[in-house]
């Protein structure tokens, strides 16, 4: 029997996590993410029963850059991925990478019990851990 320690979500999740409004435009998500140097932003829950949105570069290119459309004339709601794949803190990243690599998702947001927002993790960050 091993005596290494498990590895837990919580232990390599990012936690400078930056958040955008689904209101916003599409030009203010982007200029957020140019000046924070990030490729994703986590959408804010509207309410206690919403759930987190997620907008990334590659939402954008899909439904804005690849089909001409303005950035200042699209809402982050109208591209964002919602509902995310969400993990708690103390998950054993092994399991983490089965659930993510099984959906064949790249990353998800890391949620208190009270489903706030605390993390990011991405399968990079789970498999290449220290």
């Amino acid at each position: 029997m091993s005596s290494r320690r498990e590895i837990r979500v919580g232990d390599v999740m990012v936690t400078e996590i930056y958040s955008v409004d689904g209101l916003a435009t599409v030009a203010d998500a982007m200029a957020m993410m140019r000046q924070l140097g990030v490729n994703s932003l986590v959408v804010n829950r509207r309410d206690d029963n919403d759930e987190v949105g997620l907008v990334l570069v590659s939402d954008i290119a899909r439904h804005v850059v690849a089909p001409d459309r303005s950035p200042d004339r699209v809402n982050v709601y109208e591209i964002m991925s919602k509902p995310v794949w969400t993990l708690h803190p103390d998950m054993l990243a092994r399991y983490a990478v089965r659930l993510l690599t099984r959906f064949d998702v790249s990353r998800a947001v890391v949620v208190d019990q009270d489903r706030n927002p605390v993390g990011m993790v991405t399968l990079t960050d789970l498999v290449l851990r220290e």
